[in-house]
Protein backbone atom coordinates (compact mmCIF):
# COMPACT_ATOMS: atom_id res chain seq x y z
CA UNK A 1 0.00 0.00 0.00
CA UNK A 2 1.20 3.61 -1.13
CA UNK A 3 0.58 7.14 0.23
CA UNK A 4 -0.22 9.85 -1.14
CA UNK A 5 -0.32 13.88 -0.80
CA UNK A 6 -4.28 14.23 -0.74
CA UNK A 7 -6.44 17.23 -0.27
CA UNK A 8 -10.69 17.61 -0.32
CA UNK A 9 -11.25 21.23 -1.49
CA UNK A 10 -14.83 23.02 -2.82
CA UNK A 11 -14.36 24.87 -5.43
CA UNK A 12 -15.98 28.32 -6.27
CA UNK A 13 -16.26 28.83 -2.18
CA UNK A 14 -17.81 32.90 -1.78
CA UNK A 15 -19.73 33.80 1.69
CA UNK A 16 -21.70 31.11 2.62
CA UNK A 17 -21.47 28.74 -0.84
CA UNK A 18 -20.25 25.51 0.12
CA UNK A 19 -18.83 25.30 -3.85
CA UNK A 20 -18.31 22.53 -5.64
CA UNK A 21 -15.99 18.93 -4.22
CA UNK A 22 -13.27 17.81 -5.90
CA UNK A 23 -10.53 15.45 -4.53
CA UNK A 24 -6.51 16.03 -5.11
CA UNK A 25 -3.81 13.74 -5.45
CA UNK A 26 -0.10 14.76 -5.80
CA UNK A 27 2.06 12.38 -7.32
CA UNK A 28 5.62 12.71 -6.61
CA UNK A 29 7.75 12.11 -9.50
CA UNK A 30 8.33 8.13 -9.02
CA UNK A 31 4.30 7.78 -8.14
CA UNK A 32 2.58 6.22 -11.67
CA UNK A 33 -1.44 5.42 -10.77
CA UNK A 34 -2.71 3.46 -13.87
CA UNK A 35 -6.06 4.55 -15.91
CA UNK A 36 -7.28 1.52 -13.61
CA UNK A 37 -6.20 2.64 -10.46
CA UNK A 38 -7.02 5.99 -11.44
CA UNK A 39 -11.00 4.38 -12.16
CA UNK A 40 -10.74 2.79 -9.12
CA UNK A 41 -9.66 5.96 -6.50
CA UNK A 42 -12.50 7.60 -8.58
CA UNK A 43 -14.84 5.23 -7.96
CA UNK A 44 -13.72 5.27 -3.88
CA UNK A 45 -15.36 8.89 -4.07
CA UNK A 46 -18.88 8.27 -5.19
CA UNK A 47 -20.99 10.31 -3.52
CA UNK A 48 -18.13 12.01 -1.44
CA UNK A 49 -16.78 14.49 -4.54
CA UNK A 50 -17.92 14.42 -8.42
CA UNK A 51 -14.27 14.19 -9.82
CA UNK A 52 -10.86 13.64 -8.78
CA UNK A 53 -8.11 15.15 -10.09
CA UNK A 54 -4.21 13.73 -10.02
CA UNK A 55 -1.35 15.98 -10.16
CA UNK A 56 1.67 15.27 -10.96
CA UNK A 57 4.41 17.91 -11.22
CA UNK A 58 7.71 17.04 -11.81
CA UNK A 59 9.35 18.73 -14.89
CA UNK A 60 5.92 20.75 -15.30
CA UNK A 61 2.42 20.30 -13.89
CA UNK A 62 0.22 17.58 -15.31
CA UNK A 63 -3.59 17.37 -14.42
CA UNK A 64 -5.53 14.28 -15.29
CA UNK A 65 -9.36 13.91 -14.37
CA UNK A 66 -11.97 11.45 -13.24
CA UNK A 67 -15.55 11.06 -12.23
CA UNK A 68 -16.53 7.60 -11.01
CA UNK A 69 -17.80 6.97 -14.54
CA UNK A 70 -14.66 6.72 -16.34
CA UNK A 71 -11.87 9.80 -17.54
CA UNK A 72 -13.45 13.29 -17.84
CA UNK A 73 -12.22 15.32 -20.64
CA UNK A 74 -11.62 18.30 -18.55
CA UNK A 75 -13.24 19.50 -14.93
CA UNK A 76 -12.87 22.93 -14.78
CA UNK A 77 -14.01 23.23 -10.74
CA UNK A 78 -10.80 20.51 -10.44
CA UNK A 79 -8.35 22.19 -12.17
CA UNK A 80 -9.44 25.59 -9.21
CA UNK A 81 -9.51 23.47 -6.46
CA UNK A 82 -6.16 21.55 -7.18
CA UNK A 83 -4.15 24.77 -8.36
CA UNK A 84 -5.84 27.39 -5.71
CA UNK A 85 -4.46 25.32 -2.99
CA UNK A 86 -1.07 24.00 -4.81
CA UNK A 87 -0.51 27.39 -5.16
CA UNK A 88 -1.03 28.47 -2.09
CA UNK A 89 1.00 25.94 -0.28
CA UNK A 90 4.25 26.00 -2.60
CA UNK A 91 6.27 29.25 -2.03
CA UNK A 92 7.97 29.25 -5.65
CA UNK A 93 4.83 29.10 -7.42
CA UNK A 94 3.33 31.85 -5.46
CA UNK A 95 5.75 34.08 -6.46
CA UNK A 96 4.23 33.59 -10.04
CA UNK A 97 1.87 35.37 -11.83
CA UNK A 98 1.46 32.75 -14.43
CA UNK A 99 1.84 28.88 -14.06
CA UNK A 100 1.36 26.75 -17.43
CA UNK A 101 -0.24 23.51 -16.70
CA UNK A 102 -0.70 20.27 -18.88
CA UNK A 103 -4.24 18.22 -18.99
CA UNK A 104 -4.40 14.88 -20.18
CA UNK A 105 -7.22 15.88 -22.87
CA UNK A 106 -7.34 19.31 -23.92
CA UNK A 107 -3.86 19.90 -23.84
CA UNK A 108 -1.67 23.33 -22.47
CA UNK A 109 -3.68 25.14 -20.57
CA UNK A 110 -2.36 28.75 -18.37
CA UNK A 111 -3.08 29.70 -14.76
CA UNK A 112 -3.04 32.99 -13.65
CA UNK A 113 -2.39 33.71 -9.60
CA UNK A 114 -4.59 35.84 -8.69
CA UNK A 115 -4.20 35.15 -5.38
CA UNK A 116 -2.79 38.10 -3.66
CA UNK A 117 -4.92 40.49 -4.53
CA UNK A 118 -7.90 38.83 -5.38
CA UNK A 119 -8.04 35.41 -3.28
CA UNK A 120 -8.15 33.83 -6.80
CA UNK A 121 -7.27 31.81 -9.45
CA UNK A 122 -8.16 32.37 -13.13
CA UNK A 123 -7.42 29.73 -15.70
CA UNK A 124 -7.16 29.84 -19.50
CA UNK A 125 -10.64 27.74 -20.95
CA UNK A 126 -9.62 25.38 -23.76
CA UNK A 127 -10.79 26.67 -26.89
CA UNK A 128 -13.99 26.72 -27.78
CA UNK A 129 -15.75 24.24 -30.75
CA UNK A 130 -19.50 24.96 -31.62
CA UNK A 131 -20.67 22.24 -32.96
CA UNK A 132 -23.84 21.32 -34.87
CA UNK A 133 -27.65 20.20 -33.48
CA UNK A 134 -30.51 19.47 -34.20
CA UNK A 135 -32.05 19.82 -30.68
CA UNK A 136 -35.72 21.71 -30.51
CA UNK A 137 -37.32 23.31 -27.90
CA UNK A 138 -39.73 20.40 -27.83
CA UNK A 139 -36.98 17.70 -27.49
CA UNK A 140 -34.91 19.08 -24.39
CA UNK A 141 -38.26 20.55 -22.66
CA UNK A 142 -39.03 16.91 -21.20
CA UNK A 143 -36.34 15.53 -20.60
CA UNK A 144 -35.59 18.19 -18.24
CA UNK A 145 -38.52 17.97 -16.50
CA UNK A 146 -39.91 21.34 -18.53
CA UNK A 147 -43.02 22.59 -20.80
CA UNK A 148 -41.97 23.41 -23.85
CA UNK A 149 -43.57 27.24 -22.94
CA UNK A 150 -40.87 27.15 -20.40
CA UNK A 151 -38.05 27.40 -23.15
CA UNK A 152 -36.98 30.79 -24.35
CA UNK A 153 -37.31 31.69 -27.94
CA UNK A 154 -35.11 34.95 -27.44
CA UNK A 155 -31.71 32.94 -28.12
CA UNK A 156 -31.14 29.36 -29.42
CA UNK A 157 -30.37 25.92 -28.05
CA UNK A 158 -26.58 25.30 -29.05
CA UNK A 159 -23.71 23.00 -27.79
CA UNK A 160 -20.29 24.30 -27.36
CA UNK A 161 -17.45 22.82 -26.14
CA UNK A 162 -14.88 24.66 -24.44
CA UNK A 163 -13.96 21.67 -21.94
CA UNK A 164 -16.73 19.64 -22.24
CA UNK A 165 -19.28 18.90 -24.87
CA UNK A 166 -22.29 21.51 -23.22
CA UNK A 167 -25.63 21.98 -23.97
CA UNK A 168 -27.05 25.47 -23.67
CA UNK A 169 -30.70 25.91 -23.18
CA UNK A 170 -32.12 29.35 -22.47
CA UNK A 171 -35.35 29.21 -19.84
CA UNK A 172 -37.81 32.19 -19.81
CA UNK A 173 -38.36 32.27 -15.76
CA UNK A 174 -35.42 32.62 -12.99
CA UNK A 175 -38.17 30.67 -10.47
CA UNK A 176 -38.46 27.73 -13.22
CA UNK A 177 -35.21 27.73 -14.03
CA UNK A 178 -33.98 26.73 -9.59
CA UNK A 179 -36.88 24.74 -8.95
CA UNK A 180 -36.48 22.00 -11.12
CA UNK A 181 -34.77 18.60 -10.52
CA UNK A 182 -34.96 16.01 -13.44
CA UNK A 183 -34.73 12.16 -13.58
CA UNK A 184 -31.46 11.59 -12.98
CA UNK A 185 -31.56 7.88 -15.27
CA UNK A 186 -33.88 9.61 -17.81
CA UNK A 187 -31.50 12.58 -18.43
CA UNK A 188 -28.66 10.63 -18.98
CA UNK A 189 -30.21 8.45 -21.58
CA UNK A 190 -30.90 11.79 -22.93
CA UNK A 191 -27.32 13.07 -22.79
CA UNK A 192 -25.85 9.74 -23.97
CA UNK A 193 -27.98 9.41 -27.13
CA UNK A 194 -27.08 12.97 -28.15
CA UNK A 195 -23.56 12.71 -27.44
CA UNK A 196 -23.82 15.84 -24.78
CA UNK A 197 -21.57 16.02 -21.63
CA UNK A 198 -23.00 18.28 -20.24
CA UNK A 199 -26.37 19.98 -20.05
CA UNK A 200 -26.46 24.21 -19.35
CA UNK A 201 -30.13 25.94 -18.73
CA UNK A 202 -29.78 29.71 -18.06
CA UNK A 203 -31.41 32.55 -17.30
CA UNK A 204 -30.55 36.75 -17.69
CA UNK A 205 -32.97 37.04 -14.57
CA UNK A 206 -30.39 36.39 -11.71
CA UNK A 207 -31.23 36.75 -7.65
CA UNK A 208 -27.96 39.48 -7.54
CA UNK A 209 -28.31 41.92 -10.11
CA UNK A 210 -24.46 41.92 -9.79
CA UNK A 211 -24.16 38.44 -11.70
CA UNK A 212 -24.92 38.92 -15.31
CA UNK A 213 -26.55 35.64 -15.39
CA UNK A 214 -28.17 32.52 -13.57
CA UNK A 215 -27.02 28.75 -14.62
CA UNK A 216 -27.66 25.24 -13.46
CA UNK A 217 -25.47 22.58 -15.08
CA UNK A 218 -26.76 18.66 -15.09
CA UNK A 219 -23.59 15.71 -15.45
CA UNK A 220 -25.42 12.61 -15.28
CA UNK A 221 -23.07 11.42 -17.58
CA UNK A 222 -20.45 11.22 -14.84
CA UNK A 223 -22.35 9.55 -12.62
CA UNK A 224 -24.51 12.36 -10.58
CA UNK A 225 -27.53 14.58 -11.52
CA UNK A 226 -26.14 18.43 -10.84
CA UNK A 227 -22.89 20.05 -10.53
CA UNK A 228 -22.90 23.31 -8.16
CA UNK A 229 -19.95 25.44 -9.49
CA UNK A 230 -18.90 24.92 -12.76
CA UNK A 231 -15.96 25.85 -14.97
CA UNK A 232 -15.86 24.12 -18.08
CA UNK A 233 -19.82 24.55 -18.58
CA UNK A 234 -19.30 28.56 -17.50
CA UNK A 235 -17.26 29.14 -20.05
CA UNK A 236 -18.97 27.80 -22.89
CA UNK A 237 -21.91 29.54 -21.30
CA UNK A 238 -19.60 32.46 -21.50
CA UNK A 239 -18.30 31.89 -25.39
CA UNK A 240 -22.24 31.35 -25.61
CA UNK A 241 -22.32 34.86 -24.60
CA UNK A 242 -19.95 36.55 -26.49
CA UNK A 243 -21.33 35.45 -29.39
CA UNK A 244 -25.26 36.31 -28.99
CA UNK A 245 -23.87 40.65 -27.60
CA UNK A 246 -25.06 39.11 -23.94
CA UNK A 247 -21.26 39.77 -22.53
CA UNK A 248 -18.80 42.32 -23.78
CA UNK A 249 -15.95 40.27 -22.16
CA UNK A 250 -15.27 42.70 -19.37
CA UNK A 251 -15.12 41.37 -15.59
CA UNK A 252 -18.30 39.30 -14.67
CA UNK A 253 -19.69 37.01 -12.63
CA UNK A 254 -22.62 34.37 -13.00
CA UNK A 255 -24.17 32.73 -10.22
CA UNK A 256 -25.18 28.98 -10.02
CA UNK A 257 -27.47 26.41 -8.21
CA UNK A 258 -30.71 25.16 -7.51
CA UNK A 259 -33.22 26.43 -4.84
CA UNK A 260 -31.57 23.97 -2.79
CA UNK A 261 -28.49 25.26 -1.79
CA UNK A 262 -26.97 29.02 -1.62
CA UNK A 263 -25.55 29.97 -4.95
CA UNK A 264 -22.22 29.76 -5.85
CA UNK A 265 -20.16 32.30 -7.56
CA UNK A 266 -18.03 31.64 -11.11
CA UNK A 267 -16.19 34.98 -12.54
CA UNK A 268 -15.07 35.17 -15.86
CA UNK A 269 -13.32 37.49 -17.98
CA UNK A 270 -12.00 37.66 -21.80
CA UNK A 271 -8.11 38.56 -21.97
CA UNK A 272 -6.36 38.07 -24.99
CA UNK A 273 -8.88 36.22 -27.35
CA UNK A 274 -8.97 33.58 -24.55
CA UNK A 275 -11.94 33.53 -21.67
CA UNK A 276 -10.81 32.99 -18.16
CA UNK A 277 -13.16 31.49 -15.59
CA UNK A 278 -11.87 31.82 -11.97
CA UNK A 279 -12.74 31.86 -8.35
CA UNK A 280 -11.13 30.46 -4.77
CA UNK A 281 -10.81 27.06 -3.01
CA UNK A 282 -11.46 25.89 0.65
CA UNK A 283 -9.80 22.94 1.59
CA UNK A 284 -11.87 21.04 4.02
CA UNK A 285 -9.29 18.03 4.45
CA UNK A 286 -5.53 17.95 4.04
CA UNK A 287 -3.90 14.57 4.45
CA UNK A 288 -2.47 11.60 2.86
CA UNK A 289 -4.16 8.99 0.91
CA UNK A 290 -3.83 5.25 1.29
CA UNK A 291 -4.09 3.29 -1.91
Amino acid sequence: METYRYRKADAFTSDASNGNPAACLFLDKNQILSEDAMLEIAGQHRGFVSEVIYCRSHDGIFLTYYSSEGEVSFCGHGTIACMYTLIKNTPSLFSCSEIPIHTNKKGKLTVYNRIADEDAVFISAPAPSYLSTSLKPEDTAAPLCLCDEDISREFPIEVIDAGLRTLIVPLNSFQKLISIYPDEPGLKKFCLQNDIDIILIFSLDPADPENIAHTRVFAPRFGYLEDPATGSGNSAFGYYMLKHGIWDGSWCSIEQGGDNQVFNRIKLRFQDDVLLFGGKATTRIDGVYYY
